[in-house]
């Protein structure tokens, strides 16, 4: 299975193409405009979520809203496009407006113009712009629906905010999901969440970002998806991609992560013990993850989002063109934008969880997908 996505933050909208999705998957447009609309809340977004409310529209690839086997095209609207059509029109633009020279340290403004010779950084963001994301939770909510057909569910939340952590308690998926509109700083407790809004607003009243992590969890793999036969066909290579793809991830960690580091082996590791007949596990360090191989415990997976590089008061920076030094250029930009990014993570994964299970059973229609993935192996051990 396999996304493309095409599109500029201030385009006309963003495009995505799957290919690989089998025949015979019901496919509710509610539920992708609901984590659209998940993505696109939390304290300390910007102005342009008042602007943009995103929905889906398929325009191939489904019929009576069931999956066809072929690909799998939809897009969504940039309704903010109708501001910038002098400037981004795909075929006609003033391109001498709202130029960006001043580069931004932390963006791809600058490593991104000299990479494709632009001396306006405006062809860089508009392309590197988180904005983009839009497209991958639509296609994470549709690899959640094949997922939930095999009773695999992924979550996530926050787990620390400008350094200020949660309360350490593991969660399943479920349990994260049944929460994740609760508080809009993505915590899964009115103390954590009070914690985490105070950093924020410090933040906003600084005309500052500030950045953290968020943990994502996913309920319900069995034992033995991925392999560890070779390096590119691990579990964790495509987990590792998945999230370190998204824009300001800076760190990947499964089970333990950074963790592991001070500990013994002796302390690190998941002993195993027969309970009712069956092996078991009474810790998951590892994060349900071992050799490149799922273990059949939940995954467990942490990001570590740097802050927004967009600072309204302005960086020290170099125009690209004149060579001479200034602050970088405000565009309009959140402070915080970790709620969001926990619904980005957590479709990123999905869609990564459910590639790899269809690796593993193959087949062209769910029914095929379903009848082998209860099937494998994992399942009776």
């Amino acid at each position: 299975m396999r996304l493309l996505t095409a599109g500029e933050s201030h385009g006309p909208a963003l495009t995505g193409i799957i290919e690989g999705l089998p025949a015979g998957l019901r496919i509710d447009a509610g539920r992708i405009d609901a984590a659209l609309k998940r993505r696109q809340a939390g304290f300390g977004r910007g102005g342009r979520m008042r602007i943009e409310s995103d929905t889906v529209r398929f325009t191939a690839g489904l019929r009576d809203g069931v999956t066809l086997g072929s690909p799998l095209c939809f897009y969504i609207d940039n309704k903010d496009h109708a501001a910038w059509a002098s400037v981004m029109g795909p075929t006609e633009a003033d391109t001498g407006q709202r130029r960006l020279t001043a580069v931004r340290p932390g963006h791809a403004d600058f490593a991104g113009s000299v990479k494709y010779g632009f001396s306006d950084a405006r062809n860089v963001l508009e392309r590197a712009s988180a904005r983009e994301t839009a497209v991958r939770v639509a296609a994470g909510a549709v690899a959640a629906a094949l997922l939930a057909e095999l009773s695999v569910e992924v979550g996530a939340h926050i787990v620390n905010t400008g350094g200020v952590a949660a309360s350490d308690k593991r969660y399943s998926a479920a349990e994260l999901n049944q929460n994740d509109t609760k508080f809009d700083v993505g915590a899964m407790t009115e103390t954590d969440a009070a914690a985490f809004k105070a950093v924020i607003q410090r933040a906003m009243d600084e005309k500052d970002t500030v950045g953290g992590i968020a943990e994502v969890v996913v309920s319900g793999l069995p034992a033995g998806i991925g392999s560890y036969v070779h390096y590119d066909r691990k579990l964790s290579t495509a987990l590792f991609a998945a999230l370190g793809s998204v824009q300001s991830v800076k760190c990947v960690e499964i089970g333990l992560g950074k963790a592991y580091a001070p500990l013994f082996g002796s302390e690190a590791h998941d002993e195993l013990f027969i309970e009712g007949g069956r092996p078991v596990r009474r810790t998951n360090r590892a994060g349900g993850v071992e050799g490149g191989v799922s273990n059949g415990a939940d995954i467990v997976l942490r990001a570590t989002l740097k802050p927004i590089p967009t600072v309204m008061k302005g960086l020290k920076t170099v125009d690209i063109n004149t060579k001479q030094p200034c602050l970088s250029a405000p565009e309009r930009s959140d402070c915080c934008a970790l709620f969001a990014a926990a619904e980005v993570l957590k479709s990123v994964t999905a869609f990564a969880v459910a590639h790899e299970a269809l690796l593993v059973t193959g087949g062209d229609t769910m029914d095929t997908v379903r009848q082998r993935f209860f099937s494998l192996p994992g399942f009776s051990v």
